[in-house]
């Protein structure tokens, strides 16, 4: 057993050290953003952000969780996040494999095709005729989920990751019986944790925070996701901040920054939470694609 010298213990504890005085430094601001989200309009605007609220409210709140609506879009949200994940993952994983094979006739040919739209698309003109018109999905809670089931950025990515994987694991396979899918499910997925890890964040995050795609195709309140639905919040606030500026109401202060506070807790609170779980494989999925294939 190796002894560690003390300039060794010394190094090493400096290091824990830096990491930790960076972590909290790290937390700081999102803590006061948690604090400051609990306290009055008016003392925000006269002491600032705090990492403690002086005078304690939940009028931001009260404004967001008044009705239910909130609670329908994070339903809205949770659904389109989770089966759109699932759906993406399917897709993308059962492309890039497919693209990974050597033996897959014309895969380059295809490949460039997926390449080709990275570079040139037809704008937002023509997908607004296309899923609207001809494949009539406006007003429908798909229009947030297939339009975005696959990313061609992160089909590369997965693509290169398998492309790493040593060729005889899957030949060892087919000499044993396996078909295609059964060496992607039951082989070639397990060992790629950390890049199904990494990419299913990627479009989790994307679901997750998508608002653009309902101001275009959505006109039904009950299927407003949640960053549209604080959007549309924000977006009121200032109408009303604008209104009580030119009317001069005495005692009135509209709780624009409490609202805006609390919005962004409510917003990132389970990504945030999400974070922990897939720690472990995000690390080891950082060099996805890295490995030329």
């Amino acid at each position: 057993m190796i002894r560690e010298s003390f300039s060794d213990r010394l190094l090493r504890g400096l290091f824990y050290l830096l990491i930790a005085v960076f972590s909290v430094y790290c937390l700081l601001p999102f803590w006061s953003v948690v604090a400051s989200s609990f306290a009055t309009e008016a003392s925000i605007l006269k002491d600032g952000y705090t990492f403690w609220p002086k005078h304690f409210s939940l009028e931001g709140y009260k404004l967001i969780f008044k009705d239910n609506t909130i609670y329908r879009a994070y339903g809205v949200t949770t659904f389109i996040t989770l089966v759109g994940t699932l759906m993406s993952m399917i897709l993308t994983s059962a492309m890039a494999y497919s693209l990974s094979v050597k033996s897959v006739k014309y895969r380059n040919y295809i490949a460039f095709f997926v390449y080709f739209t990275m570079l040139f698309h037809g704008g937002l003109v023509a997908s607004y005729l296309l899923i609207s018109k001809y494949l009539d999905m406006k007003d429908t809670i798909w229009v947030l989920i297939i339009p975005s089931m696959m990313s061609a950025w992160n089909m590369f990515l997965l693509r290169n990751f398998f492309a790493s994987i040593d060729d005889s694991i899957a030949e060892s396979a087919k000499i044993d019986g396996a078909n295609d899918i059964y060496i992607l499910f039951r082989i070639i997925l397990p060992i790629s944790l950390p890049a199904m890890a990494t990419i299913g964040l990627f479009y989790a995050l994307g679901y997750w925070n998508k608002w653009f795609d309902a101001v275009l195709y959505i006109n039904d309140k009950d299927l407003y996701p949640l960053q549209y639905l604080i959007q549309r919040i924000m977006n009121n606030l200032d109408y009303i901040n604008q209104i009580s500026s030119d009317v001069h109401i005495p005692n009135f202060i509209p709780p624009a920054m409490t609202v805006r506070l609390a919005t962004t807790v409510v917003t990132i609170g389970p990504i945030v939470f999400l974070y922990p779980f897939l720690q472990k494989y995000f690390v080891k999925g950082l060099m996805v694609g890295a490995v030329k294939g």
